[in-house]
């Protein structure tokens, strides 16, 4: 072992290190003994010191993140730590010994270190060396798994666990995941777009995947009905916390106060002006659940920091059912329309979102052939169109004051 003393540093704290977990690693892998020699050199001298390259499995255009150290000469171990992207299962389900059969695949041919999951949604295996990943790719595929996106390529998608556990969920989140990722797989195994597209899908406006800050396109659960209350299990609620709970923790922090208690310890609900932000639902989870009439708002751009900074998605769908096959063709025919204006439109290295703030939203939405909808808002309860009707005269009218 190299000896660490400013990594050590990192054990000292009340939390748990990853630097623990790296070196437990190393205790039967000489991988990772050089990846930790070498994580304390780019501490002392305050510089990263990989490159990139190509590494890839035949047939595949994407899927491997290659690492090779500049530093080789002095931890060799670690001259090449390539990652393997690997798509998960929609949802995310796993069984206890398919996880166990996947890591003796990693701890044969790799370091052993893997992270569930990056921020596409792929299991990361991180670390192995060149003449290793043709060999775990194909242990891996003979298990049923299969590459995810890299690179100037659609992503691995991501999903939550939906109509599976979760009793908020509006949609089935795991069929329509598997239904886009079967649409695009060549775009993820070949990247051929401008730069990189990532789609997820949640089942409700909580969005755990975070995908209205974080998606090219995002598909996310809500209802268009009234929210379902059963007054029974309000009374329930508010005689086991306390009306004074119920005022401070559900009423003042609904963001439109649509809410009220009646004397009689039920509940008023301001269905017109609920703008669905789940936190009355997730405090009362008994008493209140989405209404019936379920289905999916879609939003287009949302990104972290890039060129312009970060981006939430922008409402292009207000609302869509997600039930029937027919539904799941009109998601699919956007997402395909969506991905080929992209690719022909936008400039390198630029995603959705930037694309979009460039060319302006009415143009985006012609290209992909939406309609303009006063419901397609970027922020609540903002409208970002005017009245259209009479449109033409007024500008006949404009035109003319210019020419006189």
């Amino acid at each position: 072992m190299h000896d660490t003393p400013m990594l050590d540093q990192l054990e000292g704290g009340p939390w748990p290190s990853f630097i623990t977990g790296l070196k437990r690693l190393a205790k039967d892998n000489d991988m990772m003994v050089d990846l930790l020699g070498q994580l304390e050199h780019s501490y002392e001298t305050r510089k990263g010191f990989w490159k990139g390259g190509t590494v890839g499995v035949f047939g595949y255009g994407g899927g491997i993140i290659p690492r090779f150290s500049e530093v080789a000469s002095k931890f060799p171990d670690s001259a090449e730590f390539h990652t393997l992207r690997i798509q998960p299962p929609a949802g995310m389900h796993y069984s206890t010994d398919l996880l166990r059969q996947m890591c003796d695949v990693w701890e044969k041919h790799g370091s052993g270190l893997v992270a569930f999951h990056g921020q596409s949604g792929d299991i990361m295996f991180q670390g192995i060396r060149t003449d290793k990943v043709q060999a775990a790719f194909d242990e891996f595929n003979e298990m049923g798994f299969d590459l995810g996106g890299a690179g100037p390529a659609v992503r691995t998608s991501m999903s939550c666990i939906g109509h599976a556990r979760c009793e908020q969920s509006c949609y089935d989140t795991a069929r329509a995941h598997r239904d886009i990722v079967n649409t695009f797989l060549d775009d993820m195994h070949r990247p051929a777009l401008p730069y990189k597209f990532k789609f997820k899908f949640s089942g409700c406006p909580n969005d755990c995947m975070n995908s209205v800050q974080r998606a090219d396109m995002a598909v996310i659960g809500t209802w268009r009905d009234d929210m379902q209350v059963d007054q029974a299990e309000v009374k329930a609620f508010v005689a086991s916390k306390g009306r004074q709970y119920v005022v401070d923790n559900v009423l003042t922090r609904c963001p439109t106060k649509c809410l009220s208690l009646n004397d009689d310890n039920t509940l008023a609900v301001d269905n017109r002006n609920c703008v669905r932000c789940m936190h009355c639902i997730n405090v009362m989870t008994k008493a209140l659940k989405p209404g019936n009439d379920r289905g999916v708002t879609v939003l287009i751009g949302g990104k972290r920091t890039l060129k312009i900074g970060d981006l939430f998605g922008t409402v292009v769908v207000p609302f869509m059912k997600l039930e029937s096959q027919e539904d799941m063709d009109s998601l699919r025919e956007i997402a395909q329309n969506t991905i080929d204006f992209f690719a022909e439109n936008a400039l390198e290295h630029e995603r959705t979102g930037e694309m979009i703030d460039r060319i302006g939203l009415v143009n985006f939405l012609e290209g992909i052939g939406l309609e303009v909808d006063p419901h397609m808002i970027e922020y609540p309860r903002i409208s970002s169109y005017v009245r259209m009707d009479g449109w033409d005269e007024e500008a006949a009218k404009w035109n003319e004051r210019k020419a006189g």
